[in-house]
């Protein structure tokens, strides 16, 4: 009896176990937000074009990282799964599959845009301001998108087995860095260049690769978690493999759907004037940086699902779903009202932007705070619980529906040819949450937990 009370006293309750992994993921998301927050305010002294140079540059990167980001999410499914089966050699072998696989594919994305970079933020839809002051930014931050899939890879790995704090550690690290590097270099301090929105980029770029050092050195250092471990057979290949892009292309495909989407958005913006993008981009920014306040409950999601699963104990992976989308109502609340409380600052961080930008961004803000727990409750759902369930084509048809068959046509009617312009577009947005919630709460309902343990 003894026994048994001191195990009871010992096991994590289900909300200090959410809490465990989800906070530090978020505070891990939420400094890199806060990392671009401050280049915006950095460069934002140089005026509203320079803010919707940088923003719409981002939008660009973003595609890349996020699509080729899947990679990571696929391998921090893997790996949990593999954790919670006590499979070691599956866990090394898809880690250095992975790496492999970023490696190759991070290269050749990373190099390409960067020798198209003079024509193609024109070639997209960026004005001929906008384009001349984010090329040489664009050029450095996409030289950053292998860093960023390596990292966001190793970063899966050491949430999935139990470390996620390690990610958080290397990112207060190199935001701290960011943020030094950035102000010294756009305004020039002492002997340092005054490089302008350029200098932002190079921080980006030092930043990225600095962080990537550190992760791997926490995952394949002396107290690391992983090992480097190459499979031995065309069958332990294909073992490894298969179930990786399996996860990955889907997913993939999805996200690249939803940042393009993203990117669309700021075309039309553009279309509205540098004003209205460079308000935009400060609204979205912004908002980033409270949304991903409850980014952790995703983490959390596919890790203590993927780990029930490889148990092959489906009440186990039913009730985390539960618990976790419950919980992403109270964090999108709170983080709901802080957003809204934001705008008091745009007079402060954003006074050289001009009074027409701030006031558009602080009614994008308000509108968009209003729905924070409908963004919140996509989040969890389309990217956790429906990846974890091997449903990702549920995801694809929630982006797509939403985004290209609801909100960009919406986006264009309202920002375009009525007389609400950037509300408008805002308006568009939220609509287009609204549906994505509906087919990825209809999409979550089918899923069939028992045949999903079955297969793993």
């Amino acid at each position: 009896m003894p026994s048994t009370r001191t195990e009871q006293s010992t096991t994590p309750s289900p909300a200090r176990e959410i809490a465990r992994i989800a906070v530090p993921v978020s505070m891990e998301f939420v400094l890199m937000l806060v990392l671009n927050f401050v280049n915006q305010i950095v460069v934002g002294g140089l005026g509203a074009t320079a803010i919707a140079a940088v923003g719409f540059s981002n939008s660009l990167t973003f595609i890349l990282a996020v699509t080729l980001g899947c990679i990571g999410t696929s391998v921090s499914i893997l790996v949990a799964r593999a954790h919670g089966a006590g499979r070691r050699g599956d866990l090394d072998h898809t880690v250095t599959a992975a790496v492999l696989v970023a490696l190759a594919v991070g290269g050749v994305v990373s190099v390409v845009p960067w020798f198209l970079a003079d024509h193609l933020l024109g070639a997209v839809g960026a004005s001929p301001s906008v384009a001349a002051a984010g090329t040489d930014y664009f050029r450095l931050t996409v030289l950053a998108t292998l860093p960023v899939m390596l990292s966001a890879i190793l970063s899966g790995v050491l949430r999935s087995v139990g470390r996620p704090t390690s990610p958080m550690i290397a990112t207060m690290v190199t935001v701290v860095a960011n943020s030094v590097i950035a102000y010294s270099l756009v305004v020039g301090v002492g002997p340092l260049p005054s490089l302008g929105v350029a200098g932002a980029g190079w921080a980006t770029l030092v930043t990225a690769v600095a962080k990537t050092g550190i992760l791997l050195v926490m995952a394949y250092g002396r107290s690391g978690v992983i090992g480097w471990s190459l499979p031995d057979t065309r069958a332990q290949w294909r073992a490894v493999v298969v179930p990786l892009f399996v996860l990955a292309l889907p997913l993939g495909v999805t996200e690249l759907f939803w940042t393009v989407g993203t990117f669309l958005y700021n075309v039309v913006f553009q279309q509205l004037g540098d004003r209205a993008l460079a308000a935009a981009q400060i609204v979205t920014t912004l908002e980033g940086v409270f949304v991903v306040g409850s980014i952790g409950l995703m983490s959390a999601t596919t890790t203590l699902v993927g780990r029930s699963i490889g148990r092959g104990d489906v009440g186990d992976a039913v009730a985390w779903v539960r618990r976790l989308t419950r919980a992403g109502i109270g964090t999108a609340v709170v983080f709901g009202v802080l957003f809204a409380a934001s705008v008091l600052l745009l007079d402060t961080l954003f006074g050289e932007a001009g009074r027409e930008v701030r006031t558009m961004a602080g009614v994008g803000i308000l509108l968009n705070a209003l729905f924070q727990v409908v963004k919140v409750r996509n989040m969890i759902i389309g990217a956790g619980v429906l990846p974890s369930a091997n449903d990702v084509r549920g995801v694809i048809i929630g982006d797509v529906v939403g985004a290209f068959g609801v909100g960009l046509p919406l986006a264009v009617l309202l920002g375009l040819h009525t007389p609400l312009g950037f509300v408008g577009v805002v308006l568009a947005r939220i609509v287009e949450e609204l549906v994505k919630l509906a087919v990825f709460t209809w999409r979550a309902r089918r899923v069939s937990w028992d045949r999903l343990v079955v297969a793993a």
